[in-house]
Parts: C-alpha cells; structure tokens; sequence
C-alpha cells in the first residue's frame, strides 16, 4: 500500500512531463547502468551462487546470469526506446460524426502499471524503459532468485532518475518475493491501474486467476 500510494501520486506528475525530461531520464539511467557494472555483477554473482547451489537448472541459471555484455545490452536497450518517437499524445484516429463533432482516439498514460516476472534481471530495465517511455509509473516484483541483481539494478536507477530531475518512485521493487506479496500486489486496487506477468504459464495463468485488477 505504501509502495503502491507513492507510485499513484508520482504517476500525476510523469504524465505530465515531455519527451524530453523522460528522455533525459533514460539516458542517465543507460550512463548509471554501465557505471554501476561492478555493483550489478557482484549481486548477481551472489544470485547466481545461491540458485546453482539450490539446483537450479542450467537453463534457468543461463537466464539468471548477468555479463558485462548483458549489462551493456540493457544500457543500448534503454538509449534504442530513448531514441523512439513517443507514443503519449500521439492521436491515431479522427472522425467526423454527422453533426459536426469531431472524435478520435489520443494514446495517454495508463497510470501506474505491476509488472510479475520471474528469474530474469533484464526484464527489470526492458519494463522500467517502457514504461517510463510510455509516460507510466512502474511497481517491479521480480522473482526471488533474482531479487539481489533486481535491488541492485532498481536502486541505480531510481538514483540516475533523481539525477535528471525525475521522481525516483516512477520505478519502484516490491522486495517482498513471498507468493503473498505477489497476492496483494494482483489486489491493489486502489493504486495499481494494470498488472503484467512475464513468464511461463503457471505464472500467467495465476495472475489471470487471482488478480483484481486488470490484466494484460
């Protein structure tokens, strides 16, 4: 609830703001992401060591682990979509009715979107861009293999964020990996304006069963 009211009220002022300040903001998050590797790598590492020794399959640690390479490709990833047209404001229809009303459709920010995932640390910056891009706030639950790089990767960029003028809780981590944080978070009613999942399945089909507020 905490999480979720601060994410409610940064959410008025991102929306508002122009694709420069958003712009700004996501190329000072790519800057704090390469600047920060050794911090991202070293919690990884701790992630890694933990999932393998639990077992783990090599599949899913593959997916787990982060390289300076993989950490270089989030860093491009958040420069590619700041370098995209954006999408608030955009009007992709216009029609006249009969009495002379003109109607379309305008593209506006959903408000504050959940975003559940499993042990994938990129998905961590992949949805924070979007959604700033898109002019939305973000609450990020990750799994909890990964919850180390996940803390890690956040906090460099709420910091980065602050540092161009953004709101640093335009991006928040739900540090709770419990099965119930995942419950109240499908629940939160009040603030959160859609939820996510991305992963296999059995998590898409537990979001879709459980959550109370709108799923994509």
């Amino acid at each position: 609830n905490e999480i979720g009211s601060r994410a409610k009220e940064v959410s008025r002022v991102l929306g508002t703001l122009g694709s420069r300040e958003k712009n700004m903001g996501l190329e000072e998050a790519a800057r704090a992401l390469l600047e920060g590797e050794e911090e991202i790598l070293e919690a990884n590492s701790r992630d890694y060591e933990k999932a393998r020794s639990d077992g783990m399959s090599q599949g899913l640690l593959d997916r787990l682990k982060l390289t300076p390479a993989r950490v270089q490709a989030m860093a491009d990833g958040l420069l590619q979509v700041a370098s995209l047209e954006d999408p608030v404001g955009e009007v992709l229809s216009m029609k006249l009715r009969p009495n002379g009303l003109q109607i379309g459709r305008k593209r506006v920010p959903l408000g504050v979107i959940g975003m559940i995932y499993e042990a994938r640390p990129n998905v961590t910056a992949d949805a924070a861009v979007l959604c700033l891009k898109a002019g939305n706030t973000v609450l990020l639950r990750g799994g909890r293999e990964a919850f180390r790089s996940n803390r890690a990767l956040v906090s460099i960029m709420r910091d980065a964020l602050a540092e161009a003028g953004l709101p640093q809780d335009c991006v928040a981590l739900v540090e709770d990996t419990s099965r119930e944080s995942a419950k109240e978070l499908m629940n939160l009613t009040a603030y959160l304006d859609v939820l996510i999942p991305r992963g296999g399945a059995g998590l898409i089909r537990s979001v879709v069963e459980n959550a109370h507020v709108p799923v994509i």
